[in-house]
């Protein structure tokens, strides 16, 4: 088996793969942790945040929703809870009459740029790291999801037999 070296001695592959795995599990609690507190802070849900983050332009809930991978009738509720306070609104699809889009208010474009600063402010990849870290950070993020499972969504089942 290789082995690596770290400040405590030499850790071999299996161990390296666990600890790598801990660190993404994580770093992946961390950020939704920081996702919920912030969404708190301007009285929204993470699931709210999260669709004001994907919102860069009008699309339709069906868009939405397989950017926020969730079920349609949810993102129903999430652009109610938008349109409530008035961060979005629905107005029908120029490409598809039928389709009605939803579109950020000037309020929601405001507070998207609020959101989007205080993650800045806050999250550890922007804290921790410089610009030549990050877009190594980045770099090998996007080379493990293009080749870390053919292109094919990993399901927990999948996940537990690897």
């Amino acid at each position: 088996m290789e082995g690596h070296q770290h400040a405590g001695g030499v850790v071999g592959d299996d161990e390296l793969n666990q600890q790598i795995f801990d660190v993404f599990a994580g770093l992946i609690k961390l950020a939704h942790e920081l996702g919920q507190a912030i969404g708190a802070d301007f009285g929204l849900a993470g699931s709210d945040v999260l669709a004001l983050l994907k919102l860069d332009a009008p699309m339709t809930m069906k868009e939405l929703g397989t950017k926020l991978d969730c079920d349609p009738s949810f993102v129903t509720s999430i652009a109610d809870a938008l349109e409530k306070r008035g961060l979005a609104v629905r107005e029908p699809s120029q490409r598809d009459r039928r389709s009605k889009n939803l579109v950020l208010t000037r309020e929601g474009v405001a507070t998207r740029d609020r959101i989007c600063a205080e993650f800045a402010a806050r999250a550890p990849w922007c804290t921790a790291l410089d610009g030549s870290e990050r877009r190594c950070l980045l770099d090998l993020a996007r080379k493990m999801l293009r080749s870390g499972t053919g292109g094919e969504r990993v399901t927990s089942a999948a996940a537990v037999s690897s």
